[in-house]
């Protein structure tokens, strides 16, 4: 069992920036796992964000790139996701994925864009 915990969210207006953070308790399950960002807007089903395998290759939704970086510590446990230029349609809650021969999901963390 693994046990991923997220934190970064809140409030932005449109433009700004967030940095969102997901601790995994497992140094090495995550060392060899796919990690990846996911979010859910009210209404809608969960979508992928963003993903990094365990050397680092990454993966991106067509409507984050350019504006979104995900990156891993595999020495904190840890990957991130920095969200610049935010936009109203960037507001759902975020969850982190770890994916190795299981597949876990964090609690999730809101991210509101809005003036």
């Amino acid at each position: 069992q693994v046990r991923l915990v997220e934190s970064g969210g809140g409030l932005v207006q449109p433009g700004g920036a967030l940095r969102l953070s997901c601790a995994a308790s497992s140094r090495s399950i995550f060392s060899t796992a796919v990690m990846g960002w996911y979010r859910q807007a009210p209404g809608k089903e969960r979508e992928l964000v963003a993903s990094i395998t365990s050397n680092a290759n990454t993966n991106y939704a067509d409507s984050v790139k350019g504006r979104f970086t995900i990156s891993r510590d595999n020495a904190k446990n840890t990957v991130y996701l920095q969200m610049n230029s935010l936009k109203p349609e960037d507001t759902a809650v975020y969850y982190c994925n770890l994916k190795r021969t299981s597949s876990y999901w964090g609690q999730g963390t809101q991210v509101t864009v809005s003036s």
